[in-house]
Parts: C-alpha cells; sequence; structure tokens
C-alpha cells in the first residue's frame, strides 16, 4: 500500500486522452537570429528575453524587438539546455554534466550547483531534427562512413532540458526519465513529478497557471494541468517549421528556438 508521502512525491502518469484537442495558432514566425550558434533555453521576463546557449555556453540577454544583445554571459553549463529566472538570479540546466546551477545574472558566477534529478540515458537513439539544417556533404568519405558497419557506442547520460520557476519552486523537465519535476529551491527535493507525454521533453513555459511543455521528437506542444499533469490541449508544428528546442510564453505570444541559430514566435 502507498503511504501518502509516497503519493506526494509520485503523481501517477497523466490520463491522456487519445484524441487530445488542438489549438489552433498562427504562422510560426522567425523573430531573429540567435546570438549563440546553438540556442537550447529561453526565458521571458520583463528585461527581455534570456537564450542559453548550448554550442558556446553563454547566457544572453536580448531584446523582443531584433534580438539585440543586451547582455552576454559566460557560465559554468556544460551544453546547457534550459534557463530561467527567480528573480535574482539564473538557473540553468547543464545537461551534460546533468547539474542544475543558479548562477548570478548580472556576472553569470555559479552561485551553487545540485545533482539533476531523473538524470541518465536517454529512451531514442536518433531523434527528430531541423528542416532548417543543412544536409551532410555528400563526399566520397561521407558515403563510406555511411556504409561502413556501426559499432555499438555507450551512450553519454545527461540531464534536465527545460527549467521554469513560479511562487518559489523549480520546475524541472528531464528526458532521460521523461518526467516534470517541481522541487523546493532550499532543500533541491522533488515536492511533486509526472510523466511527460513523449520521450523529449525540452522547454516548458507558463501560460496562466497552465504549464506547457515542448516535445522536440513529436514537435508539438503539450498543455499540462502542474497539480495533476493531466494534459488537457496542444499545439502541433507543421514538419517544414523550425524545430522547437528551449520554449517560454511571453505576453500572449509562444517563443521557441531550434538549435541550428533560430529563435521563433507564434501568436497563441
Amino acid at each position: 500500500m502507498l503511504s501518502r508521502r509516497h503519493f506526494l512525491y509520485s503523481a501517477a502518469v497523466p490520463a491522456v486522452a487519445k484524441d487530445i484537442p488542438v489549438r489552433t495558432v498562427s504562422k510560426v514566425e522567425q523573430a531573429f537570429k540567435s546570438p549563440g550558434p546553438k540556442p537550447n533555453g529561453l526565458q521571458a521576463t520583463p528585461e527581455g528575453l534570456w537564450i542559453l546557449d548550448q554550442g558556446d555556453n553563454k547566457a544572453y540577454l536580448v531584446g523582443y524587438e531584433n534580438g539585440k544583445v543586451l547582455r552576454a554571459l559566460n557560465t559554468d553549463s556544460k551544453a546547457g539546455s534550459g534557463i530561467t529566472f527567480d528573480g535574482e538570479a539564473l538557473w540553468l540546466a547543464s545537461t551534460y554534466s546533468r547539474e542544475i546551477i543558479r548562477a548570478d545574472a548580472r556576472s553569470g558566477a555559479t552561485i551553487a550547483k545540485f545533482a539533476c534529478p531523473g538524470a541518465g540515458v536517454v529512451a531514442w537513439t536518433k531523434g527528430r531534427t531541423s528542416p532548417l539544417a543543412p544536409p551532410p556533404p555528400a563526399s566520397p568519405i561521407v558515403k563510406a562512413a555511411a556504409a561502413a558497419p556501426k559499432m555499438p557506442q555507450q551512450r553519454q547520460a545527461t540531464g534536465a532540458h527545460g527549467l521554469e520557476w513560479r511562487d518559489g519552486k523549480l520546475w524541472i523537465a528531464v528526458p532521460p526519465s521523461q518526467t516534470i519535476y517541481r522541487v523546493d529551491p532550499k532543500t533541491f527535493q522533488i515536492e511533486f513529478q509526472f510523466k511527460t507525454a513523449g520521450d523529449r521533453p525540452h522547454g516548458i513555459g507558463w501560460e496562466g497557471k497552465w504549464l506547457w511543455c515542448t516535445d522536440s521528437n513529436l514537435n508539438a506542444f503539450f498543455k499540462h494541468d502542474p497539480a495533476t499533469g493531466r494534459i488537457h490541449e496542444k499545439i502541433q508544428l507543421a514538419d517544414s517549421d523550425p524545430l522547437p528546442h528551449g520554449m517560454t510564453i511571453w505576453k500572449g505570444w509562444m517563443w521557441y528556438c531550434d538549435d541550428v541559430g533560430v529563435v521563433c514566435k507564434l501568436r497563441m
């Protein structure tokens, strides 16, 4: 028999309907090029849009209108994939070190580090790729390499991809466990958790009381009730749209980034 304590820490898998209502939204717009080569995390704030780049491990604060860089910070993240702001400091998902970092929002200096919950090896072997990515060069060497027998490789363990802050709690989306966690940042203990729609959850963002979660392999966004994890709605992108990684919501617009260097938006 499950104790009350166990119930509080482990929510049941959300009851996902076979036919989730699909929200009709505006056409995806490519807002601007990212200042870094591989944008992977987004967080909207009144001061501007924060971008965490997986390529150069910098956190950029940019303007919404044209992507002008207002601040650029070096961070200790390793292939960072998520970013949020608690009103005083930044939180970064350091994916390949499997850590969550709290960093100074003015200097980028690390304030604290925590082990990422749910870290491990992801379920997929080949995920969806961006339609904007250039095709590999068709050289004889590349063709020979593609035709050669593949040796099994040990896949690297990774951590979180999406972060959000709400009412003094940190929300963390983790692909290896396919789970969203609510964590007390003071103790870094898990208070609540629920499963995601797919196996590659990425950016998360608030629309009122609802928590939206990106799934990069499903090329879609899913609206969760954060109290139960239940999915109530989704936004489905077209195959030709930029691939969603980091995501945030600001004044009726969903912003997301494709890790080929593009920041996009759509009217919700």
